[in-house]
């Protein structure tokens, strides 16, 4: 009987791991932010800009200029976000587009941007 109680203890102990293991971990993110882009050419990009591990979604709305982004902060964060997006010409809040990187968009893509 002892040795029976053993194996269900164990069991239960390996279950109990498993299940913090599982719901223990973080779960993901969703940011909202201003992106500078003017059509659907833009959203193509910035949202292109992001096909990486661990973004799991991407949405930038043309008329209101705000992204939408769940991602994964074990795999990627809001630096690397924001940094991902200027490095495919376009101004973030908080990381300005490099202006070479600006000026190889389309005609059609160049918004106004802010001040630096």
């Amino acid at each position: 009987m002892s040795q029976l109680f053993l194996k269900k203890s164990g069991l239960l102990v390996t279950i109990l791991f498993l299940t913090t293991l599982v719901f223990g971990q973080k779960s993901d993110t969703t940011i909202t932010f201003k992106v500078w882009g003017n059509c659907d050419m833009c959203k193509r990009t910035i949202e292109g800009s992001l096909d990486v591990k661990g973004v799991k979604s991407v949405d930038w709305n043309k008329d209101t200029k705000i992204i939408s982004i769940t991602y994964n902060p074990q795999k990627i964060n809001e630096e690397k976000i924001h940094e991902l997006i200027a490095a495919s010409g376009y101004d973030t809040e908080k990381k300005r587009a490099d202006d070479k990187a600006y000026q190889n968009l389309s005609r059609c893509c160049h918004y106004e941007r802010k001040s630096q």
